[in-house]
């Protein structure tokens, strides 16, 4: 009689792992990355350390290469750098932006010195850590706000920015030269509002540091080859080798955009949509160089070039349909704020986002099945990075301090009961409202939630109410930025 043999658990496959090290059968690299991926260690994660020092909210945070470094930027335009298992501040200074910080990156092998930044002035600098202090320069500016910026992998002089004038540059530190790549511009007449995309996102592949993909105000993300340009000017380089979107918002009327990129080192692409969801793309599910809205499925020679295979899509339709539709993560709220996505674990087998109601949501790459949800911030999550080289995580949003993720709780968590009514906590006032493109992102995400199935029974003045407020919140921000010391109406006024 055979006997039912028990299904092997977590703990018996950690039990294994450690005795085929010990015997040597398992080598102490494999080792910690199988840990380092163990789904039981993320359903252990908890709040390690805050670090707090900043004045303002945090806007981003990053590792250095080998992981012992935390490096921050803010709203009270300073960047730092932590020793993030201490909790101690190794430097902190003025970042020369007059604006918010929104991105600072560590430039690989540079003893940790050498820093790149953007901000909401338009500004892209370098800082310079010497022996008598900190010195930062211009570099390059974008007539509007820079969201990211791009490191080249393995490069400790090259790296690319994108604005919402969107406008992509490279910039090389040796020289200290900004080239202008190319303008973003809408595909098609449907945005005759919008004569260029503005751009919240850039990433660079890891796999393939030729490629590297942009996005903003629109529903495609854009993938460019940087062979394809020509440094005397001589061609046009505004024309993406790939474009990336899931089928059903191809054309459609809601107005989307992406505020978030992400490579994984298996070269997959996962892009973060605002008012919709996450969806994680493969290399065979480009629309090709000229995506057409009635036909979403078609080939791509540029990228067949490059090694993109595309081949397979053209066999049947019907396997077309199965290949073009990307992995969805669902569940978290990305409306108000211009928030990242990041892979998680040593080969990427996690994806983690932010949300509006001040969480962090972790999702299992294959399936997208929703593994934890972690209370993080009393009003929204914006950036979340992961460690190199271990499990651990470090978020920030609109809270002033950092918070360290480790797996250190005793019991393993589980998922909240009613995570489909998860809503956005009150926004107070802390939402930077001060240009007509702010406006504007804002009021398309009221038409989207106003037209949603799960709003239809919401009373006409609560959309009426949520309109005032945001011209509210646009004219005070208006008025704060300026000089004349009128008076302003204040909220209470509109709404007695």
């Amino acid at each position: 009689m055979m006997r039912n043999k028990r299904a092997r658990t977590s703990v018996d496959k950690a039990v294994v792992d450690v005795w085929q090290r010990e015997v040597g059968e398992l080598s102490t690299r494999k080792f910690a990355r199988r840990l380092a991926a163990s789904e039981d260690l993320v359903l252990r994660l908890d709040i390690y350390k805050k670090l707090e020092k900043h004045r303002g909210c945090v806007n981003t945070v990053s590792f250095n290469a080998d992981g012992n470094i935390l490096v921050s930027g803010s709203d009270d335009k300073r960047v730092i750098l932590w020793d993030w298992e201490t909790g101690h501040a190794k430097l902190a200074f003025q970042s020369g932006h007059v604006s918010n910080v929104f991105q600072a990156k560590i430039m690989p092998y540079t003893d940790d010195r050498s820093l790149v930044t953007c901000a909401a002035d338009g500004q892209v600098r370098h800082a310079q850590i010497l022996e008598r202090g900190v010195e930062t320069r211009l570099l390059a500016e974008h007539q509007g706000r820079a969201h990211k910026l791009a490191i080249e992998p393995g490069s400790p002089h090259i790296f690319y920015t994108c604005g919402e004038d969107g406008v992509v540059q490279h910039i090389d530190l040796r020289t200290a030269a900004a080239t202008k790549l190319f303008t973003c511009h809408p595909i098609d007449d449907s945005r005759a509002y919008m004569p260029v995309i503005n751009l919240n996102a850039i990433a660079i592949d890891p796999r393939n540091p030729n490629l590297f993909a942009v996005a903003g105000l629109d529903e495609y993300t854009r993938l460019y080859d940087i062979r394809k340009y020509k440094w005397d000017g001589s061609t046009d380089f505004g024309q993406p080798a790939d474009y990336f979107c899931p089928p059903h918002l191809i054309g459609g009327d809601d107005q989307v955009g992406i505020t978030g990129l992400a490579f994984s080192d298996q070269s997959e692409l996962l892009v973060s949509y605002n008012d919709e969801f996450i969806y994680l793309f493969t290399r065979d599910m480009g629309l090709g160089s000229s995506p057409i809205a009635s036909s979403p499925f078609s080939s791509c020679s540029e990228a067949s070039e490059m090694g993109l295979d595309h081949s397979a899509m053209s066999s049947s339709a019907m396997g077309a349909d199965e290949k073009a539709i990307p992995q969805v993560y669902k569940g978290h709220r990305n409306c108000e704020t211009v928030k990242g996505v990041s892979f998680f674990g040593p080969k990427s087998e996690y994806v983690v986002s932010g949300s509006d109601c001040g969480r962090i949501f972790i999702w299992k790459k294959k399936g997208g099945e929703l593994l934890r949800v972690m209370e993080a911030d009393k009003h929204v999550v914006n950036c979340i990075k992961s460690h190199p080289h271990t499990t651990v995580l470090a978020s920030s949003g609109i809270e002033k301090d950092i918070k360290i993720w480790t797996p250190k709780a005793i019991d393993k968590a589980t998922l909240p009961t009613n995570i489909e009514q998860f809503k956005p906590k009150p926004r107070g006032w802390m939402y930077r409202v001060t240009t007509p493109q702010d406006l504007m992102f804002h009021l398309f995400s009221l038409q989207r939630r106003g037209s949603s199935p799960e709003r239809n029974g919401e009373n006409s003045s609560v959309a009426s109410r949520e309109l005032l407020e945001l011209i509210w919140t646009f004219n005070a921000n208006s008025d704060a930025s300026s000089d004349d010391g009128g008076d302003a109406s204040g909220r209470e006024d509109l709404f007695s």
